[in-house]
């Protein structure tokens, strides 16, 4: 039911660079009447969310206590291991839910959002 995620940035270019350095990707910038957008890429497949990172003054505020996202990855260990080079935080190391549900862990980001990630391995 997820179609859509809005995370919140106090400097884009430093947000920008962390995340596509933890995730070894490229977020395209664009200015949204006056919000400044970072999108990460889309693969337009139903049932796929995606989102951006978003700088929009006062509305939008990093928070470590606000609503938890979790990036889909192949193995949750491999960009746990560049979170602390690209100036995040690692809070929680990989650790198994289950053997049926598999991994998570999660970080703070540049900004102070915390964000988490899911693998099934």
């Amino acid at each position: 039911m997820v179609t859509w995620f809005e995370i919140p940035v106090i400097d884009m270019k430093r947000a920008k660079a962390f995340y596509e350095k933890v995730f070894d990707i490229e977020i395209s910038l664009h200015d949204m009447e006056g919000v400044q957008m970072g999108w990460f890429p889309n693969q337009n497949q139903t049932g796929i969310a995606t989102g951006t990172l978003i700088y929009a003054g006062e509305h939008y505020k990093p928070s470590e206590d606000g609503v938890l996202v979790y990036f889909s990855c192949d193995n949750v260990a491999n960009e746990m291991s560049r979170v602390a080079d690209a100036g995040g935080k690692v809070v929680l190391d990989k650790k198994q839910i289950s053997e049926e549900h598999g991994y998570m862990a999660y970080f703070i980001d540049s900004e102070g959002n915390r964000i988490a990630l899911h693998s099934l391995r």
